[in-house]
């Protein structure tokens, strides 16, 4: 049943990856995708190689009662509500985390610092919002910063084509970002709690190779635009320019200070990120019903959380959910696993692997890669602040920007501004490609 299910997999990543030609939405796609392939692998008895696998046989152990079909689906139901419990857990933290940024927008919050930003020369505000995106993803992590950095382009890029060619350097440089922090990206805080790596050995070993994986394609990116952008207007919808609506100022820094409050609270009381963020969601709820008390309640709808619920992109979300049921589909049938070891038996050196799997992380979630390496990898031979573990969340890290599914921030800003597969292989894919290279060259050489 696996090769039918590597097959289902396939075929649903082709039909994402040529949505528009084949004009089926990529959420159909991938929620398909993810059900076909849980239901087939549910299906199917399990085959030898599983069956002997520590993974199973350790469950199998303890579940002596019952034949062996049984064992099995209880088995398959444990490690599916494993997964969807981390699932939900993202799927929560971007819930929360866009309409944060929506009830912001709704007041006009971001106006604060786009006012601010006075250039429309293309290439001076490329390299603001580039490397705006880099340092607020370490303080944030890559996909919330992403999320916030497009609401915030929305306002300063008119020109559609533009704006997409933006969103493509957000997403190299929240993931650039995100990868020197250990709470920058999720597979830096997962071999940052699990021990393989120390705060500040990581921001020390991978702080240079970032900025260059982010310098190179913002440098070629550079020399190719030119010209300035359309002058921007903001008319409100009565064709008068818009004032600060009241409040506007308040709800910017309570939400931004939600979304950095974050992982203090994931320090403070070691609760999953999406507890913070929905922490945060609550008190500027309370906060948009205070802070407009003279107005109606027909007006007050605008900048309601309902009303920023209703902005919410929710298929991007539910496509972001089917992309990580199908991945978690694989990693429950160890295929991840047994792909990981064929690469160690194969290739043997370990810096090619690790430069592969970046590569790989593009394509499958980057969780279970390096989930799959931890696996494989002891910390009796390889401890603490190791190259390998350090290097292992550069590539996992920054790989996923070569392909606009192969992260977290790259699936949030795809449903965003619709960005197309095809359109971002041919515009960004290069872009991530040398950036992601030269940073690894820069890692090695100076390791």
């Amino acid at each position: 049943m696996e090769p039918v299910i590597l097959i289902i997999f396939v075929i649903g990543y082709l039909l994402i990856a040529f949505e528009h030609p084949v004009k089926i939405n990529k959420t159909a796609s991938a929620l398909i995708t993810g059900a076909l392939c849980w239901g087939l692998f549910s299906a199917g008895f399990p085959s030898v190689a599983f069956k002997n696998s520590e993974h199973f046989t350790a469950f199998a152990a303890g579940h002596s009662s019952g034949d062996s079909m049984d064992i099995f689906h209880a088995f398959l139901n444990q490690e599916l509500s494993h997964s969807l419990s981390q699932i939900s857990g993202i799927l929560f933290f971007l819930l929360g985390a866009m309409t944060i940024v929506e009830l912001i927008d709704a007041h006009h919050g971001f106006r604060f610092i786009t006012d601010h930003i006075k250039t429309l020369n293309i290439r001076k505000l490329l390299w603001i919002v580039s490397w705006v995106t880099f340092f607020l993803s370490a303080v944030l992590d890559n996909l919330t910063t992403a999320i916030v950095m497009v609401s915030l382009t929305r306002k300063l890029v008119q020109d559609e084509k533009q704006r997409m060619m933006f969103a493509g350097m957000i997403i190299i440089a929240a993931n650039a970002g995100g990868a020197w922090s250990p709470i920058g990206d999720v597979t830096t805080t997962m071999l940052w709690i699990n021990g393989n790596i120390s705060s500040l050995e990581i921001v020390k070993g991978l702080l240079l190779p970032s900025i260059v994986c982010l310098m190179v394609p913002l440098l070629y990116l550079t020399m190719k635009m030119k010209g300035n952008l359309e002058p921007r207007i903001t008319i409100g919808q009565d064709g008068v320019d818009m004032e600060y609506v009241k409040g506007g100022k308040i709800m910017l820094f309570v939400g931004v200070g939600a979304l950095v409050f974050v992982p203090v609270f994931k320090t403070i009381t070691h609760l999953p990120p999406y507890m913070g963020i929905l922490l945060g969601l609550g008190v500027l709820w309370v906060i948009s019903e205070l802070i407009n008390p003279d107005l109606d309640e027909f007006s007050k709808k605008r900048y309601s959380v309902a009303s920023a619920l209703s902005r919410v992109d929710v298929p991007s979300v539910l496509f972001f959910m089917g992309i990580l049921l199908a991945v978690s589909a694989l990693e429950s049938m160890r295929t991840l696993h047994h792909f990981a070891e064929y690469l160690n038996d194969t290739l043997g050196d370990n810096r090619i692997i690790i430069t592969l799997i970046g590569v790989v992380s593009s394509i499958v979630d980057n969780v279970p890669l390096v989930a799959a390496c931890m696996g494989m990898y002891s910390l009796d031979l390889y401890p603490m602040d190791h190259m390998i573990w350090e290097y292992l969340a550069y590539c996992a890290g920054t790989g996923g920007s070569l392909l606009v599914i192969g992260s977290a921030a790259g699936v949030a800003v795809m449903g965003m501004e619709r960005l197309d597969f095809i359109w971002y292989v041919k515009n960004i894919s290069f872009l991530a490609l040398i950036g992601y290279m030269a940073g690894a060259m820069i890692f090695l050489v100076a390791g």
